[in-house]
């Protein structure tokens, strides 16, 4: 990785650190999630469409979650890199 690249990843890291470490966007995290979790147990077992959406939003926030956890570890995998070229730099 690019010495441009690995600083990006450390400030994007940076940046998915500080919202998975807000207390709104977890909060709308767990919200969206029950909610969704809720509106699919009121759903009738017939109702597959309604059933296969909830599904898939319930799926979709647990992504978008994921996806931050991603790139805060990048980051850190990025700062591990940047160590390594400044401690062989040095000699």
């Amino acid at each position: 990785m690019s010495e441009d690249r690995q600083h990006t990843a450390l400030a994007r890291a940076a940046q998915a650190k500080l919202l998975l470490d807000s207390p709104l966007l977890q909060e709308a995290f767990d919200r969206l999630d029950a909610e969704y979790v809720k509106a699919w147990r009121g759903t009738m077992a017939t109702e597959d469409d309604a059933r296969q959406r909830l599904w898939q939003a319930v799926q979709i926030v647990g992504k978008v979650r994921d996806h931050l956890r991603l790139i805060v570890e990048n980051g850190k995998l990025a700062q591990s890199d940047i160590a390594y070229l400044s401690r062989r730099a040095r000699g």
